[in-house]
C-alpha cells in the first residue's frame, strides 16, 4: 500500500498511520496502523513531532469530529469588545508583517519599541487575562500563520512574565522573545511550508532549519542577546528530546523555555480546519501529565496556576453532559477542579472518569 511522509500540521482524522511515531529517546508515542483523530494529532504537536508516514488517501477512515461549536466562544465573537480587539489584533499583524519583511528583505534593524506599542494597544482592549486568553481563542484564521502564532506567543508570554513577576525591563524582553522566536521561518520557502503533497526528506530538514535561521538572521542585530538565543533554542527540551542541538535543561536559554511553553499552549489551543480550539483543560491535563519532563518545572506550574485561576466560577460542560460552575482549583490536580452541578459539588479529582469538556 502506498504511504506518504506528511507534516503533522497537514495530518487530519482519518488518516491511518503506516509506521510507528516515537520520542527523540525512543518512547512510543502511537502505532502503526493507528488512525488519527483530533485527540491523538494534538497528541504529536504536544511531542513536537514534526513529521509522520501516513497510507495513502484511499485508505483514510471517515471519523466524526469529537469537537462541537462552543456556544462560550459564540457569545464572545458577537461582543463589542472582541471587535474592538480584532481591530487592535490585526492591526498588529499587518505591522509585525512589515517589520519581518523589512528584517528580511532589506536586513533592516528591529524596532522593538514600535513592535511593542502593537503588543501594549492588544493588552489595553483586555481588562483581565481570561479575557485576552479567551480573546485570542476566537482568533483564529488560516493564512498569515507566521505573524498570527507569533503575535498570540509573544502575548501569553506576557501574560507569563507578570504572573513570574518579571521585571518591566524582563517583562519587555520576553514578550520580544516571544515575538521574534519563529522570524527564522520567514526564510524557509514557503511552496515547502505550505505544500499539500509529500514532502521529500530533505524539504523536512529544510522547515526544522528555522531555528538556526532566525538567530543568524537577529545575530548582527541590536536587541538583546536573550531575543537572538529564544530564536535558536525555543524547540530545545528540558530532556534533550528537542532541536536543533538536543541541550538539556541547564544549556537552554531560561527565556527560551518558557517561549516553548507559550509556542506549545498556542498550537494546541488553536483551531484547525477539521476542529475548534480545544478546551482550555484539556491542554492543562496534557501538560500535567506528560509536560513536566520537557519543560521548566517552575515555569510550567506558575503558568498552568495562573490559567486555571482565571476560570474559577466559569461555566463548564463535564463529559458526560451535566453542566456546573468552577468553585474550587484542586492545586495538586489542576485540571480537575471542583464544579457545583445544582446543589451537589463534585471533585473531578476524585472521580476519574468525568472531566470538563468545554466551557460554556
Amino acid at each position: 500500500m502506498d504511504t506518504q511522509k506528511i507534516l503533522t500540521s497537514q495530518a487530519i482524522p482519518g488518516m491511518v498511520v503506516a509506521e510507528d511515531v516515537y520520542t527523540k529517546d525512543l518512547h512510543l508515542i502511537i502505532g502503526k496502523d493507528t488512525v488519527l483523530t483530533d485527540k491523538i494529532i494534538t497528541r504529536l504537536e504536544f511531542y513536537s513531532i514534526t513529521d509522520i508516514t501516513v497510507y495513502a488517501k484511499d485508505s483514510f477512515i471517515h471519523i466524526e469530529n469529537e469537537y462541537i461549536e462552543n456556544t462560550f466562544f459564540n457569545e464572545i465573537k458577537n461582543s463589542e469588545s472582541f471587535k474592538l480587539f480584532n481591530k487592535a489584533y490585526h492591526n498588529a499583524v499587518n505591522n509585525i508583517k512589515e517589520s519581518f519583511n523589512n528584517l528580511v528583505r532589506n536586513n533592516q534593524d528591529v524596532n522593538p519599541d514600535q513592535l511593542l506599542l502593537d503588543v501594549n494597544k492588544i493588552l489595553y482592549q483586555c481588562k483581565t487575562n481570561i479575557e485576552l486568553f479567551n480573546m485570542l481563542h476566537c482568533m483564529r484564521e488560516y493564512d498569515d500563520t507566521t505573524y498570527i502564532h507569533s503575535l498570540n506567543v509573544a502575548l501569553i508570554c506576557n501574560i507569563l512574565g507578570k504572573w513570574l513577576h518579571f521585571s518591566k525591563e524582563d517583562l519587555e524582553t520576553i514578550t520580544l522573545c516571544g515575538l521574534l522566536h519563529d522570524v527564522g521561518k520567514m526564510l524557509v520557502p514557503n511552496d515547502i511550508i505550505s505544500k499539500p503533497a509529500k514532502l521529500t526528506n530533505e524539504e523536512f530538514m529544510v522547515i526544522k532549519t528555522h531555528a538556526v535561521r532566525g538567530f543568524n538572521l537577529l545575530r548582527d542585530k541590536n536587541i538583546d542577546v536573550r531575543i537572538k538565543n529564544t530564536a535558536l533554542m525555543h524547540h530545545e527540551r528540558c530532556d534533550g528530546s528537542g532541536y536543533p542541538n538536543g541541550l538539556v535543561a541547564h544549556e537552554i536559554e531560561p527565556f527560551a523555555k518558557l517561549v516553548a511553553i507559550a509556542d506549545v499552549y498556542d498550537a494546541m489551543t488553536c483551531a484547525r480546519v477539521y476542529r475548534g480550539p480545544l478546551c482550555p483543560f484539556e491542554v492543562i491535563h496534557l501538560f500535567e501529565t506528560e509536560g513536566y519532563r520537557k519543560y521548566d518545572t517552575r515555569y510550567i506550574l506558575t503558568f498552568l496556576e495562573g490559567i486555571v485561576q482565571t476560570y474559577i466560577n466559569a461555566n463548564v460542560r463535564l463529559n458526560n453532559d451535566m453542566k456546573g460552575e468552577i468553585v474550587m482549583i484542586n492545586k495538586f490536580a489542576l485540571s480537575k477542579p471542583v464544579v457545583k452541578v445544582g446543589s451537589d459539588f463534585i471533585d473531578l479529582s476524585r472521580q476519574r472518569e468525568l472531566y470538563i469538556a468545554a466551557l460554556i
